[in-house]
């Protein structure tokens, strides 16, 4: 037989089932912080967006401004 099959045959055998009570089964202090790890990142991530738009939007505002004062400057018609 393929030595691989053989090495990775026991990912393949089904295990016997544990008894286990369902309702005595919660995800611990762990899962709450892994929980809470997550919302917080999310949180910090959706901040960061709001930022990284809001520059690019005063960036876009400036370029615009400074257009329009460099063509008031010159002489030149306003640009659209």
């Amino acid at each position: 037989m393929n030595p691989v099959a053989l090495h990775l045959g026991w990912l393949l055998a089904t295990p016997t089932p544990l008894e286990v009570d369902p309702n005595t089964v919660t995800p611990g202090v762990v899962g709450f912080f892994a929980i809470a790890l997550v919302g917080v990142a999310t949180v910090l991530l959706g901040m960061d967006m709001v930022r990284r738009i809001r520059r690019t939007t005063y960036r876009e505002e400036i370029k615009a401004r400074l257009a329009i004062e460099i063509a008031e400057r010159d002489g030149t018609t306003k640009p659209e």
